[in-house]
């Protein structure tokens, strides 16, 4: 299970942020949602980034 999270766990965070942007939607909070929908995107890019960089980083 400890395997599993740490491999997935940023898309897991990416969808729970995205069901609070569709939340604030429904609720009538369109500027909220609007904000909030910019921040599954950016959780993804910075997770794609922070692997990308331990990879090729050298073990020192």
């Amino acid at each position: 299970m400890a395997r599993f999270i740490n491999n997935w766990y940023p898309i897991i965070i990416a969808f729970i942020t995205l069901l609070y942007s569709v939340g604030l939607g429904l609720k009538g909070d369109a500027e909220g949602a609007q904000y909030s929908a910019h921040w599954p995107g950016t959780i993804l890019l910075f997770a794609i980034a922070i692997r990308q960089r331990r990879r090729t980083n050298p073990k020192d």
